[in-house]
């Protein structure tokens, strides 16, 4: 597949060249070029027309919810991930209404943005057939933008056998989710990524390797203690 071209819309310098080694580590993504506000952001996405951006909301001279609106307003035919650190209600609707592919909550782990961006990559795949769909294959696609459909779903989440008491559903789902976006995580990094403390995310890891969902390698480092690496199979 050819190059995903990726333009950066940060203020931050810093965040800016974090994003940059981390979107160029995955495969298939390229930076092409990178802006410190959303006024000269609009004009880069005119001038280079990029397949995906990574965009701050909050900027000088104009602000990532005005780049939006203007974005959509030119029609310019580009997705959109927000990677910033707003997270009150009135900011995250209005940036849901403008159509973003995926909302990253600074801070963020190389393991969440690997993640969307590989989703991300899935799901330019399944658009560029130019053949009708079916309603299954509109579903996934629109699966593919909420981060639910990396695989098919384990034979453990389709079964309706009983969980262990504390147990949620929908943890369970969200740890294997998360798994099937990365190449192999530790139960710290499983809890930075979908949101909840450590030691549940290793409750939930070792129940999924002892029901043989997941495997589970030991990476031993130079100092400390070893880390168990989790793998989706």
């Amino acid at each position: 597949m050819a190059q995903i071209k990726v333009l950066l819309i940060e203020d931050d310098p810093m965040v800016r060249e974090v994003n940059r080694q981390f979107i160029e580590k995955v495969e298939h993504f390229q930076v092409i070029g990178q802006a410190s506000n959303g006024l000269d952001g609009v004009m880069q996405i005119r001038q280079h027309q990029p397949d995906l951006v990574f965009m701050d909301i909050f900027m000088p001279e104009q602000d990532g919810i005005t780049s939006l609106r203007k974005i959509r307003e030119l029609d310019l035919p580009v997705d959109v991930i927000t990677v910033t650190a707003a997270n009150d209600m009135d900011t995250v609707k209005q940036v849901l209404h403008l159509g973003v592919f995926d909302y990253i909550m600074k801070p963020f782990s190389f393991e969440r943005v690997k993640g969307t961006l590989e989703n991300y990559l899935r799901f330019k795949k399944q658009t560029q057939t130019e053949r009708e769909l079916t309603q299954g294959e509109l579903d996934q696609l629109f699966h593919y933008r909420d981060g639910q459909s990396q695989l098919e779903p384990s034979a453990l989440l389709q079964t309706e056998k009983n969980l262990p008491k504390g147990f949620n559903r929908t943890t369970l789902e969200k740890v294997v989710h998360f798994l099937q976006s990365v190449d192999g995580a530790s139960a710290e990094e499983v809890a930075s990524g979908i949101g909840i403390a450590r030691v549940t995310a290793r409750r939930y890891l070792d129940y999924l390797e002892k029901q043989e969902e997941i495997t589970m390698d030991v990476h031993y480092g130079g100092i400390g203690r070893p880390i168990n690496y989790y793998f989706s199979k």
